[in-house]
């Protein structure tokens, strides 16, 4: 049942991966392998044969739900190192209200994409990665249990990726890891973006469709895997383009010259090296660049970030990209696959350039993500304009994505609601421009609460890494 996640692979690998083998995950992650080859993914037959062969997992026994709420740990081994994380049952609303951190750019478009796959399966099929600050005592719990043996113990055909997973089912360890992260002023996202947008974005419908909601159903919780923050390292997020916006590739290296050190390096791939230094792939030829000083300021936060260089003196300043969550031009490409990937997709003519990017740490992310600059108002779904409130807003901007946090309540910026001009339901979580706010009328209580609600109990479904294993 091993699969890699559904957004690092297309549909010609994950037919190849699952040919003959008929509980390979693919079959629900990416169900337009059941289909002729070209079939578009975004077809709504496509999601319709996800809930079915997600259905027939479970008639067939292949995926079974445990009889009892309880947390696992899951353990991942790639290139001998090996990271611990707790499989928990997320807080739709800690999301909505930014105690759940992101730093990453979404595309409205891949959000989408999660949130029908969510809403037909009504489940979360595979889990995020979230990183925590980093806890003596839930240590020590994970190596009290990891000291035994795994309920399973399996190493990945292809990558050689070792997993393995144990139960906790202790009510004591249970309760301890519940009020551990209770404590915990807020979780990161380390991966999963798009998932954990659909994941909440349902959940929040389904809040809004439940004229009995109360806030314990299962819609509010999506799965995820926590891991502690020093266990982490950061895969780089490299990016390629469509069209050199008109110029040559002499041109752009000319106008790449005026803010970048420009060194050619030939036809070996070539990897950034550190900070401030770039990968670009044109032409057939590969280019060091090195951001010159005064293009970037190191007491900027977030100025200093190789996503704000490349973004603001690259791909927008020379290529003319807007809007990175929606611009067709540009997609992502995960570091996970390579840096052999961007070369194939330059050189398949799919794309003419692309840029990769040295990754920042975990302590870089987490500290840019707990700065807080400006001040902002709520706005309303569906809306364009921000109601005239004069609501305090903390802000957080990264790779041109704003993180707004409620500071005093939903309820007290939002007189609209209460005059009934806009329906209280209508207020939370929505994107405006390159904004994402949040707010509403029930704010207040969550973030006075000021802690992470987490349920100790996985979704109806076992995470990818612990279904590989029945």
């Amino acid at each position: 049942m091993q699969s890699r996640p559904y957004d690092v692979l297309n549909s010609d690998e994950a037919r190849a991966e699952a040919e003959g083998n008929e509980m390979s995950l693919y079959h629900i992650i990416k169900p337009e392998i059941d289909f002729p080859v070209g079939t578009d993914e975004h077809d709504p037959r496509v999601y319709d044969k996800a809930a079915e062969n997600f259905a027939r997992f479970q008639e067939q026994g292949w995926l079974v739900q445990d009889e009892k709420e309880q947390y696992y740990v899951y353990a991942q081994t790639m290139n001998g190192k090996t990271q611990y994380g707790l499989v928990v049952c997320a807080y739709v609303d800690d999301y909505l209200n930014g105690v759940i951190k992101k730093h990453e750019l979404t595309r409205a478009d891949k959000e989408e994409d999660r949130m029908k796959h969510v809403r037909v399966n009504n489940a979360n099929i595979e889990p995020v990665f979230f990183a925590y600050p980093d806890n003596e005592q839930l240590d020590a719990l994970v190596a009290r249990y990891t000291a035994e043996a795994p309920e399973y113990d399996y190493v990945a055909q292809g990558d050689g990726f070792r997993h393995q997973l144990w139960v906790i089912d202790d009510e004591a360890d249970m309760a301890a890891i519940t009020a551990a992260f209770a404590q915990m002023p807020a979780l990161y996202i380390a991966d999963g973006h798009h998932r954990s947008a659909a994941a909440a974005l349902v959940g929040a419908e389904k809040a809004r469709q439940n004229p009995n909601h109360v806030g314990d159903e299962e819609y509010n919780y999506f799965m995820a895997v926590c891991f502690p923050a020093g266990q982490l390292t950061i895969i780089d997020y490299n990016r390629v383009v469509k069209d050199l916006n008109g110029l040559t590739p002499e041109e752009l290296l000319g106008k790449l010259a005026e803010n970048f050190i420009v060194e050619p390096k030939g036809e070996e791939i070539y990897k950034p090296c550190a900070l401030h230094n770039f990968s670009l792939y044109v032409d057939g030829k590969w280019y060091s660049l090195t951001a010159k000083e005064g293009t970037y300021d190191d007491a900027d936060p977030i100025g200093v970030l190789d996503v704000t260089i490349s973004s603001n003196l690259i791909l927008h300043d020379i290529l003319g990209l807007g809007d990175l969550r929606k611009d067709k031009r540009i997609d992502f490409v995960g570091g996970i696959r390579g840096l052999g990937e961007l070369k194939r997709r330059v050189d398949s003519g799919e794309m003419k350039m692309a840029l990769a990017l040295y990754p920042v740490s975990m302590k870089q992310l987490m500290d840019i993500a707990d700065t807080g600059t400006g001040k902002g108002k709520a706005c309303f779904i569906g809306s364009n304009e921000h109601l005239i409130t004069g609501f305090h807003v903390v802000t957080v901007v990264i790779c041109a994505f704003q993180i707004l946090e409620d500071c005093h309540g939903g309820f007290l910026g939002i007189p609209k609601a209460f005059l009934g001009v806009v329906s209280p339901a209508a207020i939370g979580f929505h994107c405006v421009s390159q904004c994402i706010h949040t707010g509403g009328c029930r704010d207040f209580r969550r973030k006075t609460a000021g802690h992470l609600r987490i349920k100790d109990r996985i979704r109806g479904i076992r995470c990818r890494s612990i279904s590989a294993y029945l």
